[in-house]
């Protein structure tokens, strides 16, 4: 393990917690649009997408410690990463609208499976974690610059 294992683990999560707030992002800007794909000649509404995070497996360092027969004693984890951004496949809202554009035969509009309160829920979620792992990342500084000092 490294003097910089820790900083790899915080920058991996805070680059995956980044992207989830991208795609929080965009499923709450797309709330309301009854056009986000074209599928056989007719719009469906947006589909909210989420992220899925697993964490790193399947590194060199991990490869080569197996072979020295060295384990990774500590339980130090190998950080996170994002392996696909996923549709949800929920049903979505149907809202009794004749006058929309979009409005079927029977007066329905399909609207997407965004609910406003579970992303702003996500969205703390994901914030929350970014601060945290912020926090991690300058308290390694602290200690390395710390570590500097004393060799002085």
């Amino acid at each position: 393990m490294s003097i910089f294992h820790s900083m790899n683990n915080s920058a991996s999560a805070l680059t995956a917690q980044r992207l989830r707030m991208d795609v929080i992002s965009s499923n709450m800007a797309n709330v309301d649009s009854t056009r986000g794909k074209l599928v056989n000649g007719e719009w469906q509404p947006y589909r909210r997408k989420s992220v899925i995070l697993e964490p790193k497996e399947g590194q060199f360092s991990n490869f080569l410690n197996k072979a020295m027969n060295r384990s990774n004693a500590d339980g130090a984890g190998n950080g996170v990463k994002v392996t696909r951004i996923v549709e949800d496949q929920t049903p979505f809202k149907l809202v009794y609208n004749p006058e929309h554009p979009d409005a079927n035969a029977e007066g329905y509009v399909e609207l997407p499976n965004v609910d406003p309160l579970k992303e702003m829920v996500d969205l703390i979620s994901a914030t929350r974690s970014y601060e945290a792992n912020v926090t991690v990342l300058n308290a390694s500084k602290s200690m390395l610059m710390k570590a500097l000092e004393i060799g002085k």
